[in-house]
């Protein structure tokens, strides 16, 4: 039928859905007409439960926005004389289009962006075109949390590819560099197209955490798509394009050691390891010019305008001239902006602070105003005051700051950055914690190193007053490990960071309960405090109890508080703190209401402190080796049914049925398996650790709160047996970590665990017993990454530890204990099955150091390193050779009887290198049982006593203990 010429005319748009509709839809007619006229009112969820729809719109209008219509329904084609004519597309980005071309409201979103966008481009309406354009230009250059999901991502980046749309492109790609650590953490970045990413990581947006997130995010995308590049014969080709863009000169030594097993990387693991020790040959003090011009560009740090986190971690390489090359303006005009000051970045090391401040001053450093965190940890080489400067000038906003296992970061250096850096909140200054805890261990002597109870900090006025206003953003403080620390430095921070929300002194041996409370008292916002390890007693519990409000004067509280500061705690652990009698613990533990996390391991826990807790909000409980009962933990269990964490071992008398009429409800004769269903019917946990009383019927009853258990610790007293280890796959089938002491094991029940729990990242097997072989690590673990035999592979060879690489391949912590039948090529197994490996503990291994120790060093980024009772040839240089070749080892544990000389050369302060605790057992010769048929009796070697060194900040600290530690 023919049309009229009116501008008024109406024609009819019949469009149909190439898809079919629904089946469940409730519409009887597959048809339905609508019309312009009352567009606003379109009720679209009904209309598109329709296969067809019949559109009334204007012919004029629709000429005038759309090309499409424009062409047909104005041109030469026979259906510019219809009034009906039909098109076949999607119904609702159609009437989306026809809402756009009548100005009617349409909110563009990733949803519908790329059905817009292509029916806006099919059907030629520009005003569409730009509204779309503009809207995903917009929400790509946002810096809020990404608003396009990752694949949406990838199907927008294929259209624009696909029709020549090359903005598109251009901006999914800046999309992704910018934000690639959100991409990464998506479980289809893995399919993201060769192209689109080898764009993302060329750009000059690209933004990551650290060169590691870049390294392990590319290998994790080539290992998912080697199988369908297998045959092109570009696929070598895509892996070196794509994994030369890394900078190897910023991983992590233990990245790159991990990854020279990989069939993708090792080439360049070879590499960066190379570059890493060739940096580490520069002294930190030298010229600019060692590091060579055509090295620069790769020393820069990944830093952007939307980075926010950088994490150098474990990077014994970095220095402050590679800080600071990262925070000029090019690598090219480094070396001619340094000539122009007469300094070289690396000579920042010379000078003292206010010559340093005023040269940097004079650098055109950049400044990076959305980086809020920053990790320095484990990177000793890098100069902390220098780096303080430069996170003065370029980190404005930087409010963490994680510099753990430096000895070199001090209580002066953390006033130092609090003045420089007034926004740090945060500061994580974690070393590792001496093994001498007097309250576990027998001093038999004790040199330590001279140092004044008295801080040696000295403040004049402005210093103090400038401290007191920067240290009030300082919430949260770990000083785990700091042996260092004295009475007088709490003072200082008490005084100063009186908005403390959160301090950790675990393991601060050097302070004294006085001195512990002072800092309670005057820190009247803490809600969390870890003390365990310390002299933690009865003036502290008094702090927590008493009203805050005596502690401080009334006019530096901005809202007095009336009540304890333990009402309000959230957090604490002090466990190992015997100084606090039951009195004193009944006291506390009847005060705190608030509490989510409790550690009250090695105390004087009674049953009488846990029926006083008044608290319901505990998510995690420690009370492993203390006297509670069954009943007792069943009254505090059920108060709090949102715990998620239980550790219990060591506790006797969970084994035992109590009858005590004064024990309220649970008084009568309460036994484990009544614990345990208590247990099962009011939690959800997460993890547990059980000993005494544990039994394969008490997994049955703690079945209900276990099945989303990710960490399970079986110690002495429990007995799980062979039942209850086959079954513990099933009932748990989202462990990560199992750790078993003392326990019956057997091949059947091991391969079970191989085979049914492939998240396992934590497997430990020590002192148990049953016959085992070989095929119990026949299958293949490529999660795991800690692995401990202790006294429960004396029949492992050369071979079966061969076989042990193969299967458990990505270890970065080894321990065997008693494997009598290796040899001194274990030592090649071991460093080129585990290259990574950052731990290695092997004791009463046969003959593994009987020739002395030459492959085991190849593990270049090994920190920790026990060789005890494995043949006597070990040099006596050993300590300083190791120390020297491995930039990242802190701890070493000997035995003299190793030693092929009878001693050990003991490095002095400034040869330790990266060590912080040295422990050499010593033992003696005993008389042996008399036999009637030996002439005389046999003589064997047992312990004696351990020599245990600890180097804090400054000093040295000798001490025997009769222990082996």
């Amino acid at each position: 039928m023919a049309s009229s010429t009116s501008d008024d005319d109406f024609i009819t748009v019949v469009c149909s859905n190439p898809n079919p509709i629904q089946a469940n839809t409730t519409s009887t007619d597959i048809e339905i007409l609508i019309s312009v006229t009352n567009i606003p009112s379109w009720d679209l969820p009904s209309i598109l439960c329709h296969q067809t729809v019949k559109v009334q719109a204007h012919r004029n209008r629709l000429i005038q926005h759309s090309s499409y219509f424009n062409g047909l329904l104005s041109g030469s084609f026979s259906e510019s004389g219809l009034d009906c004519i039909a098109i076949e597309w999607n119904l609702e980005a159609f009437l989306h289009i026809l809402n756009c071309i009548y100005d009617c409201p349409l909110d563009v979103t990733s949803n519908n962006f790329l059905p817009l966008y292509e029916g806006a481009l099919y059907f030629g309406v520009e005003m569409l075109l730009m509204r779309c354009k503009t809207w995903f230009s917009e929400v790509v250059s946002t810096e809020v949390p990404p608003q396009v999901q990752l694949d949406d991502l990838i199907s927008i980046w294929s259209f624009g590819l696909e029709h020549a749309r090359d903005f598109l492109p251009e901006l999914c790609g800046s999309y992704l560099a910018r934000n690639f650590m959100w991409a990464i953490s998506m479980n289809c970045f893995v399919d993201i197209p060769y192209d689109l990413l080898l764009s993302c990581v060329k750009h000059m947006n690209l933004t990551v955490d650290s060169e590691m997130h870049l390294s392990n995010a590319l290998l994790v995308w080539i290992d998912a798509n080697t199988e369908c590049m297998e045959g092109l014969s570009r696929n070598e080709d895509v892996c070196t394009g794509i994994l030369k863009q890394i900078r190897l000169s910023l991983l992590p030594l233990w990245f790159a050691a991990e990854k020279r097993s990989s069939c993708h990387f090792s080439k360049f693991a070879d590499e960066s390891i190379d570059s890493i020790f060739r940096l580490l040959r520069i002294p930190s003090t030298g010229s600019v010019d060692a590091l060579g011009a055509s090295h620069l560009h790769d020393l820069r740090i990944r830093l952007t305008k939307f980075s926010k986190r950088v994490n150098l971690s474990s990077c014994s390489q970095i220095t402050s001239a590679v800080l600071l090359l990262s925070l000029l303006p090019s690598a090219n005009s480094i070396d001619y902006i340094l000539r122009g000051i007469g300094q070289s970045p690396f000579n920042l090391e010379r000078l003292d602070r206010d010559q340093c401040s005023e040269v940097l001053n004079l650098l055109p450093t950049l400044s990076f105003e959305a980086v809020q965190e920053v990790d320095i940890s484990k990177c000793p080489r890098l100069h902390l005051q220098s780096a303080i400067e430069c996170f003065r000038k370029s980190f404005p906003s930087l409010r963490i700051l994680k510099a753990a296992f430096l000895l070199k970061f001090k209580i002066s250096t953390l006033r130092k950055l609090v003045r420089k850096c007034p926004m740090v909140c945060e500061v994580d200054l974690t070393t590792d914690t001496s093994p001498i805890i007097s309250s576990q261990v027998s001093i038999v002597s004790s040199s330590p190193a001279i140092t004044p109870q008295i801080s040696n900090l000295s403040l004049n006025v402005r210093d103090m007053t400038s401290f007191y206003n920067s240290g009030l953003s300082i919430a949260k403080l770990t000083l785990e490990g700091r042996n260092d620390l004295y009475d007088s430095d709490l003072q200082y921070i008490s005084r100063f960071c009186v908005s403390l929300q959160y301090v950790n002194l675990k393991g601060c041996t050097s302070l004294t309960d006085v001195g512990i409370a002072s800092l309670l008292r005057r820190c009247i916002k803490l809600h969390s405090v870890l003390v365990c390890d310390t002299s933690f007693g009865i003036n502290s519990v008094l702090a927590l109890c008493s009203s805050s409000s005596n502690h401080i004067a009334v006019e530096q509280i901005e809202n007095e508080l009336l009540d304890s500061l333990a009402l309000n705690l959230q957090i604490l652990h002090m466990g190992s703190c015997k100084c606090v009698d039951e009195t004193s613990l009944l006291k506390l533990m009847s005060q705190m209401q608030k509490l989510k996390s409790l550690c009250l391991s090695d105390t004087h826990l009674s049953d009488g402190a846990l029926y006083s807790f008044r608290g319901s909000s505990l998510e995690v409980l420690d009370i492993s080796n203390t006297m509670v009962s069954n009943a007792a933990v069943a009254y505090l269990v059920s108060g709090n049914p949102g715990l998620k964490c239980l550790k219990a071992r060591g506790c006797r008398n969970l084994s035992q049925q109590e009858s005590d009429p004064q024990k309220r409800e649970f008084s009568i004769s309460y036994s484990c398996r009544e614990l345990h269903n208590e247990i099962g019917r009011t939690c959800m946990l997460e993890e547990i650790a059980l000993g005494w009383g544990f039994s394969y019927t008490s997994l049955e009853a703690l079945k209900p709160a276990i099945t989303s258990l990710r960490k399970i610790t079986v110690g002495l007293g429990g007995l799980l047996g062979e039942d209850g280890l086959r079954k513990l796959p099933t009932i748990c089938p989202m462990l990560e970590s199992i750790i078993l002491y003392f326990q019956v094991i057997s091949d059947r029940t091991i391969m079970n665990i191989m085979a049914n729990l492939k998240k396992l990242v934590v497997l430990a097997f020590c002192h148990c017993l049953g016959d085992i072989s070989i095929l119990s690590f026949k299958f293949p673990m490529p999660n795991l990454r800690k692995l401990k035999l202790e006294r429960v592979t004396p029949w492992m060879n050369n071979n079966d530890l061969f076989i042990l690489t193969q299967s458990c391949a990505n270890l970065v912590e080894l321990s065997l204990l008693g494997c009598t039948l290796l040899d001194s090529e274990s030592q090649q197994i071991i460093s080129q099955g585990w290259p990574g490996l950052v731990s290695i503990h092997l004791e009463e291994c046969g003959r593994v150091t009987t020739m002395g120790v030459s492959s085991l060093l190849d593990c270049k980024a090994l920190e920790d390193l026990l060789l005890r009772h494995n043949g006597p040839g070990l040099q006596r240089s050993f300590i300083f050779d190791a120390a020297s070749k491995l930039p990242m080892l802190r701890k070493v544990s000997l035995d003299f009887c190793d030693a092929a000389e009878g001693d050990f050369d003991i490095p002095n302060y400034g040869d330790r290198h990266f060590l912080s605790t040295l422990k050499i057992a010593k033992c003696k010769l005993q008389k042996g049982l008399k036999v009637s048929f030996v002439k005389a009796p046999r003589r064997r070697q047992v312990h004696k006593e351990t020599l245990v060194l600890v180097w804090n900040s400054s000093t040295v600290t000798r001490t025997v203990v009769k222990e082996r530690l």
